[in-house]
């Protein structure tokens, strides 16, 4: 996976267009658009902005490696890949209350346990 294909990644996981995205990070969307399609490569002041922007691991936006799995505060973007389906029940988990998100990791324990037994 290249720089330019995580960047997207991001962007997608998301959910906002180039116009949007690019708007967020301070760049236009045709930079956007020439650095998802890997003909240009973004800046170190604007890899620092997506990495503040939207918490992103720089190794892993960097180099598409990381150390372990998930961050300790729960980062997404520390999984080596992720599909559509984790991506966007990560998305739809993001938008519920703290004590509906415990309720969930719950759940899924509890399957978890049925399943090793």
């Amino acid at each position: 996976m290249t720089i330019g294909s995580r960047i997207k990644m991001i962007r997608k996981t998301k959910k906002v267009n180039q116009a949007t995205f690019s708007n967020q990070i301070g760049i236009s969307q045709a930079t956007l658009s020439e650095w998802e399609q890997d003909k240009y490569k973004p800046s170190v002041d604007t890899i620092l902005a997506l990495v503040t922007q939207f918490d992103v691991n720089i190794e892993w936006l960097l180099f598409g490696i990381t150390n372990d799995s998930l961050r300790d505060d729960g980062g997404v973007f520390h999984v080596h890949n992720i599909s559509k389906l984790e991506g966007d029940l990560i998305s739809e988990f993001r938008k519920l209350k703290a004590k509906d998100q415990e309720e969930i990791i719950d759940f899924i324990r509890l399957k978890i346990k049925r399943y090793e037994s």
